[in-house]
């Protein structure tokens, strides 16, 4: 499985984002998607998930501002509203074959190459 992150960028306080991630190659195997952000000097942690029967699970940190969306299979979309400077960070999507859902980084074997997020105050 090969994944591939899109989206990402400079965006004000108070703006939006989406991000994607498409999957590629044995993607009959993926059994859920997640994205991760680790900001500068912090340990990577996790944002939401969506498995592949569509449940989406988000952490507290986005709920209420992020939207996870998508096909595991496929694509995958973060909807970023109401970013904050706090927000600043390398997204990355990952994806699992061996766990049926994760809020761990160790369970996930695929990470795509994360794409910066940049909110200005």
């Amino acid at each position: 499985v090969q994944l591939q992150a899109y989206g990402g960028g400079l965006v004000q306080a108070g703006g939006s984002l989406i991000i994607s991630c498409q999957a590629t190659g044995t993607v009959p195997s993926i059994n859920a998607m997640g994205w991760f952000r680790q900001a500068s000097g912090k340990r990577r942690e996790l944002v939401a998930t969506i498995t592949s029967e569509g449940r989406t699970i988000l952490e507290d940190a986005v709920k209420g501002r992020f939207t996870i969306s998508g096909d595991v299979k496929n694509t995958v979309y973060l909807q970023m509203n109401y970013l904050q400077p706090e927000d600043t960070a390398i997204y990355y999507c990952a994806a699992t074959s061996t766990s049926a859902w994760s809020s761990s980084s160790y369970d996930y074997d695929y990470w795509g190459q994360g794409t910066l997020v940049t909110v200005s105050s």
